[in-house]
């Protein structure tokens, strides 16, 4: 497994882990949300690689991205990913995205059809108008540890235990010079006032692709109702007692998913 950076601006930073057996197919591309980065899919590409090849990508204005030439909306994210995949001769990937990642994904498979065998988005955004946006913009501007464990918690199910070294990560990540600032310039880029953007269900639902969408019944991001009356050939897996960080909560049934649609296409 491998850790790259690019020497120049040819494609984004991301963590490449091989398949451990006989791989199978196009390698899956893992895309996070707003305010993470590539370490988020760690336990996701551990578990896929039994079966499949992935590459999780820093977005930019993260990670190691945080310098990256042009940061803001899903759709410039979109255009840095399709660059890298095109740099990394990846002509066919199964696409997975979080949040702000599954607006990217979706994005991406819209211009490029051709490129994605699957897609499977985890609470994506772009599928109605509400958003937290008190929550996402408190999250931007937070350096604080303790403030940053106290907003973090929001994005979890009530139930779930969040592990105490996120917090700090998180709050480190932020000590970096214009890390805060990038972030709350893509929030205002991804938030139009108090709502957000929004993509074409339609012509998401009309793409030949098979399509998952896995949605937490207590995400307090984006409601699950957004998950709703999704267009039939778009299949819906909505989970209780679940919050926004779908992957890191339920990651068993979340990789599961992802190979049975990788496996369809």
């Amino acid at each position: 497994m491998t850790d790259l950076s690019p020497n120049a601006p040819k494609n984004l930073p991301f963590r490449d882990q091989p398949a451990s057996g006989e791989e199978e197919g196009a390698p899956v591309v893992l895309l996070h949300g707003f305010g993470g980065d590539r370490q988020t899919w760690l336990n996701i590409q551990t578990a896929l690689a039994p079966k499949k090849r992935s590459l999780a990508f820093d977005l930019p204005g993260h990670g190691e991205a945080l310098d990256w030439p042009r940061i803001g909306h899903a759709g410039v994210s979109a255009k840095a990913v399709g660059q890298s995949l095109e740099a990394l001769d990846l002509q066919r990937v199964h696409l997975v995205g979080h949040s702000m990642g599954g607006a990217v994904a979706a994005l991406i498979a819209l211009r490029n059809p051709d490129l994605v065998a699957s897609m499977t988005l985890l609470a994506p955004g772009g599928f109605g108008p509400e958003i937290n946006h008190r929550l996402l913009r408190r999250y931007a501007a937070a350096t604080d540890p303790e403030l940053m464990e106290v907003l973090l918690e929001q994005f979890f199910g009530w139930e779930f235990k969040l592990p105490k070294f996120l917090a700090r990560t998180a709050a480190e990540s932020r000590a970096r010079p214009g890390a805060v600032a990038t972030l709350e310039t893509i929030a205002d880029e991804i938030i139009d006032g108090t709502v957000q953007k929004t993509l074409p269900r339609d012509e998401l639902a009309a793409l030949q692709m098979p399509i998952k969408v896995l949605w937490g019944t207590q995400d307090r991001v984006l409601p699950t109702r957004q998950a709703h009356k999704l267009p039939g050939t778009v299949a819906t897996h909505i989970f209780e007692r679940v919050g926004h960080m779908v992957h890191l909560e339920i990651p068993k049934e979340t990789t599961r998913l992802i190979l049975q649609n990788a496996s369809t296409s």
